[in-house]
């Protein structure tokens, strides 16, 4: 399945520009992904893999990622690139022009780094558990409401973590928006909801409000991750 989600002309490949290819879905990991793509004005296609939705979509991704996850990217040299915060920090630095990442002589670079692996270390991960609490409870299901409860608290408890150790200017690491911008944006919007993340991480919210509301990404966001009625407390994954 080919999907062209960019909102500008310029995310189509020229006759003679070969296109990057990204396994994603509406929603998911992948979104940060797009966005950054999208923000660059690099031509992509993505090919939807919910993979959380069974065997059908995991077979899509198998044959580039063998964990059968996404979102995973192939470049027009046919390389293969997985894990959302590699590929994030790969597309930011090959294209300097676009400002996304702190260069790496920049003072800013060790923090940009450090929370870059913090938040799929420490939240995003969580997600293979939320996803299908059987996977570490079993098929009991009080079991699995405790890891449900278990790991929304935790989720929680990282996210005010992060909070007290930024001091935000207009987005998370100053005045330029950055893939971290990107990625806090798409992550805090799962379980447990951005509802709890505004509660213990108001100086991250006007950040995340900010990147929602940029005028560069409306239309995407409307075709990758819309913001519904009732969104900040329903969200679109558990």
């Amino acid at each position: 399945m080919w999907c062209d989600v960019g909102p500008h002309p310029q995310h189509r490949a020229s006759p003679v520009e070969k296109p990057f290819t990204l396994f994603s879905a509406a929603g998911s990991g992948g979104v940060p992904v797009e966005a950054a793509m999208t923000l660059i004005g690099l031509p992509y296609e993505v090919i939807e893999a919910p993979t959380w939705a069974g065997a059908a979509q995991q077979a899509k991704v198998a044959g580039v990622n063998p964990l059968k996850q996404i979102p995973a990217l192939v470049t027009p040299d046919g390389e293969t690139i997985t894990e959302s915060a590699a590929i994030l920090i790969w597309l930011a630095d090959r294209h300097p022009q676009a400002r996304l990442a702190p260069p790496t002589d920049s003072p800013q670079r060790a923090q940009f780094l450090r929370w870059m692996v913090f938040v799929p270390a420490s939240i995003y991960s969580l997600f293979w558990v939320r996803d299908d609490p059987s996977r570490l409870g079993g098929p009991d299901t009080e079991a699995q409401a405790r890891i449900k409860a278990a790991t929304a608290d935790r989720i929680v408890d990282c996210w005010a973590m992060m909070e007290s150790q930024l001091t935000p200017g207009r987005y998370l690491l100053g005045d330029d928006l950055t893939v971290l911008d990107l990625y806090v944006a798409v992550v805090s919007r799962w379980g447990p909801r951005r509802k709890r993340f505004y509660e213990v991480a108001p100086k991250m919210s006007e950040v995340v409000r900010r990147v929602d509301a940029d005028p560069r990404l409306t239309d995407f966001w409307d075709q990758r991750f819309p913001f519904f009625d009732g969104w900040e407390s329903k969200g679109a994954a558990g």
